[in-house]
């Protein structure tokens, strides 16, 4: 099959021919139609992420039909229309797995980076840890919820329940959960990179009632912050924005250092935390919540070959919401 190599930091992906997987006892062989590239793609390939095997077939955000399926597999059947996220696996028996939280599971694996992911024509996949697709997306619409959707989600649930929620990075992520929070009745406030009107301009478009640069002051204190930049001075920003028992939330697997700042900001109840991968009920329940929203995912579209292209394009920020790979053939909505 054909597939984009990673094989070291400084180095691009390259198109290369390699074996088929073949499905283990519990893994299902995937048809790839569609793979979003995420920002943690950048992280591996920049050398952020420091533990990548390789080569790697990068990619976490995979869509596509079910092709063959492993001898203990009973959960889906061939020509089922399935999606895989960053969490590959997990041990299913440390403390982590047996309390709810399998996102901390010391020995989980990660899609497109411990394992080869979905820059390719085909994946093998963990059949317990793949989600079916909802109905009424078409497969490069549904990539992005596979991961800017779920993280995004475990986010806006790690923020609570307030009314002013304030959003500092507007991509992939971003404009999905601006979408649920203005369906859940909230009030969302964008912020960006100083002088980028045209992110400031999507945000308005996907409801947000401001926007403004990332060091700004909204017009009101706000209830939570989400931070998916990565960029850890927008950490004491964000707390001067929240009001007293606010909450900020980190949502990316890598950050830039958070510089000190005074214990004032914090006080009065502030937290701030981070939100690490994500469980499979995360899945459940936010790909069941997507159509009823319904949340309509913006995509940029590259052709498999193009992954580095849509990686420089995304690391420049030169995309508008999504970025997804078209490996074969769209199917039409399910």
């Amino acid at each position: 099959m054909k597939a984009m190599l990673f094989e070291g930091v400084g180095r691009p992906l390259r198109i290369a021919e390699v074996p088929m997987p073949v499905p283990g006892p519990d893994e299902v062989l995937i048809r790839i139609s569609a793979c979003g590239v995420c920002r943690t793609d950048l992280h591996i390939v920049d050398g952020e992420l420091t533990e990548p095997k390789l080569p790697l077939i990068p990619g976490h955000q995979i869509v596509g039909r079910i092709v063959a399926l492993g001898e203990r597999v009973e959960r889906f059947r061939v020509g089922a229309r399935v999606g895989v996220p960053w969490l590959g696996s997990t041990c299913n028996s440390c403390r982590y797995c047996h309390s709810g939280q399998e996102n901390l599971c010391d020995r989980g694996r990660f899609t497109g980076y411990q394992v080869d992911g979905g820059f390719a024509e085909f994946a093998a996949a963990d059949s317990r840890f793949t989600f079916s697709i909802p109905d009424g997306y078409p497969d490069l619409q549904a990539a992005p919820l596979l991961c800017a959707g779920l993280i995004g989600y475990r986010s806006l649930v790690m923020a609570g329940e307030g009314e002013r929620l304030g959003i500092y990075g507007f991509g992939a992520a971003a404009h999905i959960v601006a979408q649920v929070a203005r369906w859940q009745g909230r009030k969302v406030y964008a912020f960006t990179r100083a002088g980028d009107a045209v992110a400031r301009r999507f945000a308005l478009d996907m409801g947000a009632v401001w926007a403004g640069g990332s060091l700004d002051r909204p017009p009101e204190e706000l209830d939570a912050a989400i931070i998916f930049a990565p960029a850890g001075e927008l950490v004491p920003a964000a707390l001067r924005a929240v009001a007293k028992g606010g909450v900020v939330v980190c949502g990316g697997i890598h950050m830039s250092d958070i510089p000190s700042f005074p214990y004032e900001i914090l006080w009065g109840e502030r937290m701030v935390r981070s939100v690490a991968n994500l469980t499979r009920r995360d899945g459940e329940e936010f790909l069941a919540l997507a159509p009823l929203v319904p949340i309509a995912t913006e995509v940029t579209v590259y052709p498999l070959t193009e992954a580095n292209a849509a990686l420089d394009d995304l690391r420049s920020g030169a995309v508008r919401g999504a970025v997804v790979l078209q490996v074969s053939g769209d199917d039409p909505l399910a």
